[in-house]
């Protein structure tokens, strides 16, 4: 089993969401979260001040998939998040040893 983990543009979050459900992704957890990259930010006057904003809003999504989906999902996720623009985000792969449904004890697969 694999975690993907995503950092998108939140503008995106609900088409990337839609086709996870169409491509059979079950379960997700999406964060809103702030960062910087490439992208650093902008500069912006509020009141005759400059201010710097260098984290920006990003959605976060994670899902844990097995091995041989992995690569579906991942298509999925760039073919709804990308815009060919310096901040459309990263993915992140990440092996996961075990996984436990709390509710009735299942273990690995089918405990996702």
């Amino acid at each position: 089993m694999k975690k993907i983990t995503a950092i998108i543009r939140p503008a995106k979050l609900e088409a990337v969401k839609e086709r996870l459900g169409r491509e059979g992704v079950k379960g997700m957890t999406v964060t809103h979260v702030t960062g910087c990259g490439m992208q650093k930010g902008s500069t912006a006057f509020y009141r005759g001040n400059l201010y710097e904003v260098n984290l920006l809003p990003k959605a976060k999504l994670e899902t844990v998939a097995a091995d041989d989906a992995v690569d579906r999902i991942v298509d999925a996720i760039i073919a709804e998040a990308k815009t060919g623009e310096i901040g459309d985000g990263k993915i992140f792969i990440s092996p996961v040893d075990d996984a436990i449904r709390i509710r009735t004890g299942e273990r690995g697969a089918s405990a996702v």
